[in-house]
């Protein structure tokens, strides 16, 4: 009862003290709220991605075969009933489906394709209905949808939906199972599955392979089965060098598979925010230190009176557990807009919707603000329990407990400076790499370039999806502040695909070469700004009935035409008719903003016999100021004119040049703002310890001044002591970045992890930092009276 009675007396005391202290309280519970509601907030989608559960059980023993996205039907079908090591194996590739709902526009549903046991292999079991079945993927059966939990709310959220037929992709299409809240795959923007009919004759490589291995298997110790796959397919199958998926067989965990590419950006931000939360404790340790000095003769005097140091301490844990509860609540709600900021700032794409607020994240921040003030509250109850206080007591003028608080606090400032060193690093290594990236030159004109994505329902012919693509391309061009408008079936930039196969009359051994193949309309290039090299562009009398023409890019030309003129020369892609090289075209970024050139080649979709469901239309506008404007005004053309095309997505040129660019792109400008709050606490923390220091020291600099000491050797004195620190912060800062900065690594490009110039200019930007705000402290330092300082004392 009585120790119950005490804390509440510290409890109201603490209020009080606090309550009498508004500045010291505000710039400390905002400190720590910035850290605790930061980390609170990344650990919100970290939780999710890295740290719980899959929605799939026994995730451990899922995992995806090597050559992602490059199975055919074909060789699925052979090795299907025996897949050694495997408890099941499915196939799928993500198709989106048109909705067409009658009086309403043509819905685009991002779907996925996939073979009868995929929801087996995953062990989803559905919220109602069923999932695919055996025979569910035969050629000829009735075609069958799973839906999203999301899709069914939106489609009016009844149990009679099951049986429902829906017009999917022109073709009616029977719903059989609605899966369950929280369930997603490959990604959350999946809305539909569809059970793909699959044929022994298909050899197109669009596939995953998604399997479950046997529970006396082991994902490391999959050797010996995947060799048996590979030799199975060497037995069956004949393979061009590029495409051998007899070599280097291989699983990838589905964890890692689904979010692999994300983890060096969250671990890193996650890194971050810890290193954030740190300095903010190390600030707000280092700001109560301030207050024990200055109360060493209150202590000292509560102590003479008969207070034992356990009650002291006790009172300062308490304090600390109020800033921190205090702290807590200010950082759930800056945790709440620091997560809306960290899902746009962070690549997370697709896998964002699996980041979610909830009330975990407002317990999360309390529980780390009230811990990181008991962390807090060890360093200056340490001091307390230790210090001498009678002889505070004895020597009340000349600063009591400042020896030890000084050593203390400037041990703590120089925590901080490494820390803000580590972030400083960080980020500029970062941005040397987005600096490199962007220095790229795609080979096309990323301003001034509206986007449009669209697809076609799958039932359509190649000869119907043509026509939709052709007869839409005349409204675009006639829109106001459209220079040139053009389509083809992938834009540049937006990773690999489209590789099709190669022969070039008269060189026999170039047989089963690939390159990357465009299907585009006229005034592609120029909508692009590619750059003609030589010969011709697509002319209008290039139509259905005259010869089929080609054109290629450098790349090609110097590939499989070195020291050779390609115009004139006949290549085949496997259509009934060669195709005539008819010019050359600048090298554009087809795949990857990193790779280097890659020989590729265009057809007029006027001339090709085959159309894909997919189509992106590219707008170039007149001016930037248009661009907004013609972005919206395609929109509407497509929704309003483009009777068998769905919106899939709008963008801009530039927009897809920093989706190229990627997870540096974006990491580096978060990283940047993060090492700018480091920066700023390491100024505060630099400057109160030098303003404690200096409050301290104002007898003996009175005394000194009095005796003839120059203002401008104070100044230096005072200013030495902060740079100092800086100094020493800043090596403890450079080895730990030499360390943990190689989890950026994978995030660089064209710098090393180790880059001297980075690391320089983060020792530079802290000592600039550090010696602004050592100099004010120093600068009142040197205006001591020394009258003043000698009556006072």
């Amino acid at each position: 009862m009585k120790l119950l009675e005490s804390w509440i007396m510290d409890v109201r005391y603490s209020v009080r003290r606090l309550a009498s202290r508004p500045a010291y309280v505000l710039l400390a519970v905002l400190t720590l709220a910035l850290g605790t509601g930061g980390t609170a907030a990344i650990l919100s989608i970290v939780r999710p991605l890295l740290l719980e559960p899959l929605p799939f059980p026994r995730e451990s023993t899922l995992g995806v075969l090597w050559h992602d996205g490059d199975w055919t039907e074909q060789e699925f079908l052979y090795l299907r009933p025996n897949f050694p090591g495997f408890q099941a194996m499915a196939a799928h590739m993500q198709i989106d489906a048109t909705l067409d709902t009658p009086g309403a526009p043509l819905r685009l549903l991002s779907g996925m394709a996939s073979s009868a046991e995929l929801f087996d292999v995953l062990g989803a079991r559905p919220l109602l209905g069923r999932t695919f079945q055996a025979g569910d993927d035969l050629p000829g059966a009735e075609p069958v949808a799973v839906l999203s939990h999301g899709l069914w709310q939106e489609l009016g959220g009844e149990t009679a939906i099951i049986g429902r037929r829906l017009q999917l992709g022109g073709k009616a299409t029977t719903v059989v199972g609605v899966m369950p809240p929280g369930f997603w795959y490959p990604s959350p923007t999946i809305r539909i599955w569809t059970a793909t009919p699959l044929s022994h004759e298909s050899r197109t490589g669009n596939y995953t392979l998604l399997g479950r291995i046997d529970p006396t298997s082991r994902m490391d110790r999959m050797e010996g089965p995947l060799g048996a796959l590979a030799g199975s397919l060497k037995g069956r199958f004949e393979y061009v060098p590029q495409w051998d998926k007899t070599k280097s067989p291989s699983i990838t965990p589905l964890r890692e598979f689904l979010v692999g590419n994300l983890r060096p950006a969250l671990l890193a931000t996650l890194v971050a925010m810890i290193l954030i939360l740190s300095m903010a404790c190390v600030n707000v340790a280092a700001l109560m230190l301030g207050q024990v000095g200055g109360r060493s003769t209150e202590l000292a005097v509560r102590t003479a009176l008969g207070a034992g140091r356990r009650r002291l301490v006790q009172q300062l844990v308490i304090e600390s557990l109020l800033i921190g509860a205090l702290a807590g609540a200010a950082g759930a709600l800056l945790a709440t807009f620091g997560f809306q900021a960290l899902i746009r700032a962070l690549p997370l794409e697709a896998l964002a919707d699996t980041a979610r607020l909830d009330w975990t994240l407002y317990a999360a921040a309390t529980v780390v603000a009230l811990g990181a003030a008991l962390i807090i509250a060890v360093i200056p109850a340490v001091m307390v329990w230790r210090g001498n206080l009678q002889w505070s007591l004895a020597s009340t003028r000349t600063g009591g407990l400042s020896v030890r608080g000084g050593r203390l606090e400037g041990g703590l400032v120089v925590a901080q400076i490494a820390l803000a060193v580590l972030l400083a690093a960080g980020a500029g290594l970062l941005l040397k790499s987005v600096a490199n990236l962007r220095g790229i030159d795609p080979g096309l004109r990323v301003e001034r370039v509206a986007v449009i994505d669209a697809a076609m329902p799958n039932q359509l012919s190649s000869d119907e999806k043509r026509r939709a693509v052709l007869d839409f391309l005349p409204a675009l061009q006639a829109l106001p502040d459209v220079r040139a408008a053009a389509a083809t079936i992938k834009l540049p930039l937006r990773g690999t695909g489209n590789s099709w196969g190669i022969r070039i009359e008269g060189k026999p051994e170039l047989e089963g070469s690939t390159t990357y193949f465009r299907i585009v309309s006229r005034d592609y290039f120029k909508s692009l700004g590619a750059p003609l090299r030589r010969g011709r562009d697509f002319q209008p009398s290039d139509g259905p009935s005259s010869e089929p023409v080609v054109v290629i890019n450098e790349a090609l030309a110097a590939k499989y035409f070195p020291g050779e003129d390609p115009i004139g020369r006949i290549l085949y892609t496997g259509f009934p008719n060669g195709e005539r090289v008819v010019g050359i075209v600048g090298n554009m970024a087809e795949a990857n903003l990193t790779d280097g050139p890659v020989p590729a080649r265009y057809m007029l979709y006027d001339q090709v016999p085959y159309s894909p469901q997919q189509v992106t239309f590219v707008l170039a506008a007149t001016s930037s100021e248009a661009l907004p404007r013609v972005l919206q005004a395609g929109t509407a053309a497509l929704e309003r004119q483009g009777r068998q095309l769905a919106l899939q997505r709008v963008a801009t040129m530039e927009g897809v040049f920093e989706s190229a660019v990627g997870a540096p792109g974006q990491v580096a400008t978060l990283l940047s703002l993060l090492a700018g709050l480091a920066l700023l606490l390491g100024a505060v923390g630099v400057y109160g310890m030098i303003s404690q220091f200096v409050r301290r020291r104002t007898r003996d600099y009175g005394i000194r001044m009095a005796l003839g000491l120059p203002a401008r050797r104070v100044i230096s004195h005072v200013m030495g002591r902060g740079i100092r620190l800086v100094v020493l912060g800043s090596v403890a800062g450079i080895l730990g970045a030499l360390v943990l900065t190689r989890l950026l690594s994978s995030l660089l490009y064209g710098v090393g992890a180790s880059d001297p110039v980075a690391l320089a200019g983060a020792v530079v930007a802290l000592l600039i930092v550090g010696s602004v705000a050592a100099f004010v402290p120093a600068r009142r330092a040197s205006r001591t009276d020394p009258v003043s300082v000698l009556r006072d004392h």
